[in-house]
């Protein structure tokens, strides 16, 4: 039997579609993509149902895989899971700093302060607003006696006084007068300086202790102080002019020709002058009077005090005395055995004022007045010290409680005035004046109601018309307050 009817009538229905499509061409192919979607559509079911099926080929090659067990892979090792990387952690963000935007360098540039350092602190925060050369060690003028007065309220404490004191001689009729460094002794009844004590007490004393029996001899013991007794680097028309005496341990009224007189001359015997003012308190005129030592184990005749240290600091910071501001440094060396000489302040003042926690490594101490060129204090060191006065560290209130007031109290009396006065009573200071410089340090209640401590130094071509211009620039600071920028 022939195959060949069995085919025929596919060719006969595969020659009508084509016939039809050369006939009908657009609807063609409009048809053949419908079945096209349907055949392709079918197919993806067909391999999504042999997909889901059971392999046996593929169960067997599950079975071949490696297994794992507890303690770790059979025979294949897994690839490790990666350990993430941490994540930076951010720096603490800086506190915010003011801007700061007023300005004192147009006052600082004032031609009359001379070769100018200044420095300015907020007392509080300790920041240092205001550095103009600040950390230069350079003389201070008057204003060391703020040094010398707390370092003797650290030593010697506000309630030390200085003893003046009589004993017996070693013959009949003999008495010796034994100065402790007390330069405030009146010769009479009262002199410039706050409860001083009275030559005429001491010698009443003696005239009891002895019974009347006359005196016939005086000995002036002034060995309580050593070394020079001016210091070389002074000029010596500081004396003339009455401005200084002496440093002696032995003296009465600071050596003033005129005991009711700030400055008054002074004069180069101050130990011959308390002997003289001594015969005459005790009424023996005709008595001879020479200078020696106090012998030992003699009977004490008399003795009298000085006023306490306290009163003492705030009367020599209020006037700026150079004789009390010495006599207080000379007793503070000798209360720490560091000597008794002018060569002795070198190392004890430094060493008092470290006791505040203040570094010291770079003052040079050569007095305790202020009066030498050669001392060494910088602005910086200053502001730091009127922080803790300001702070009223220790004994340090004594200090801010005797400073002057601008333009109402002591050295500071008459300044502050003019466009200058609104910081009147609002700046507590001490001046500074000699022939190569003019200071001003203390501390300012700021217009912004910030406390600052500051220091202002005006050097070498200097005159006193330099006192105005270092008030300009403290009431400039005063009106800036913790505004005040380093520019």
């Amino acid at each position: 039997m022939s195959e060949t009817p069995a085919t025929t009538p596919r060719v006969t229905l595969l020659s009508g579609l084509v016939g039809r499509a050369r006939r009908h061409p657009r609807a063609f192919a409009i048809t053949a993509a419908a079945v096209a979607l349907i055949v392709l559509g079918g197919g993806g079911l067909l391999a999504g149902a042999a997909v889901g099926a059971p392999d046996a080929d593929a169960a067997a090659r599950v079975a071949t895989l490696p297994s794992a067990s507890p303690s770790g892979p059979a025979s294949a090792t897994p690839t490790p899971t990666p350990t993430p990387t941490a994540r930076p952690v951010p720096a603490a963000v800086p506190a915010a700093q003011p801007v700061r935007t007023c300005s004192i360098a147009e006052a600082a540039s004032d031609e009359r302060l001379g070769t100018f350092s200044g420095s300015v602190r907020n007392a509080t925060t300790g920041e240092i607003l205001y550095d103009h050369a600040g950390g230069t060690y350079s003389r201070t003028a008057s204003v060391m006696k703020v040094l010398t007065s707390a370092a003797a309220l650290a030593v010697l404490g506000p309630d030390y006084r200085a003893s003046t004191t009589v004993v017996a001689g070693t013959e009949p009729g003999q008495v010796v007068l034994v100065g402790g460094g007390d330069i405030t002794l009146a010769s009479g009844s009262s002199n410039i300086y706050p409860g001083s004590a009275s030559m005429l007490d001491l010698a009443a004393q003696v005239n009891a202790s002895l019974g009347g029996a006359p005196v016939t001899s005086i000995v002036l013991d002034s060995s309580a102080f050593s070394g020079d007794a001016w210091q070389p680097s002074w000029n010596r028309k500081e004396l003339f002019d009455g401005w200084s005496s002496e440093v002696t341990a032995l003296q009465v009224d600071g050596d003033r020709a005129n005991p009711s007189s700030s400055q008054s001359t002074r004069s180069e015997d101050p130990i011959g002058r308390a002997g003289a003012a001594f015969a005459s308190a005790l009424g023996a005129t005709g008595a001879s009077i020479s200078q020696g030592v106090a012998p030992a184990g003699t009977a004490t005749l008399g003795q009298v005090q000085s006023a306490p240290v306290s009163t003492m600091v705030q009367d020599a910071l209020l006037r700026s005395d150079n004789t009390e501001a010495e006599m207080l440094a000379r007793l503070t060396a000798i209360a720490q055995g560091s000597g008794s000489s002018f060569s002795s302040l070198a190392a004890s003042t430094p060493a008092a004022l470290a006791s505040y926690g203040l570094d010291t490594a770079g003052l040079v101490i050569v007095d305790g007045s202020g009066l030498s060129d050669d001392n060494g204090v910088s602005p910086n060191f200053l502001t730091a010290l009127f922080a803790k006065i300001a702070a009223r560290e220790g004994n340090l209130g004594i200090i801010a409680d005797g400073l002057p007031v601008a333009g109402e109290s002591g050295t500071l009396a008459g300044r502050f005035t003019g466009s200058n006065s609104d910081a009147a009573g609002r700046v507590i200071a001490k001046t500074g004046w000699i022939d190569t410089g003019y200071t001003l340090s203390g501390i300012i209640t700021a217009a912004d109601g910030s406390i600052l401590t500051f220091a202002f130094f005006a050097l070498d071509d200097v005159s006193d018309s330099s006192k105005q211009a270092l008030d300009t620039v403290t009431a400039a600071a005063y009106r800036c307050g913790n505004n005040l920028s380093n520019q």
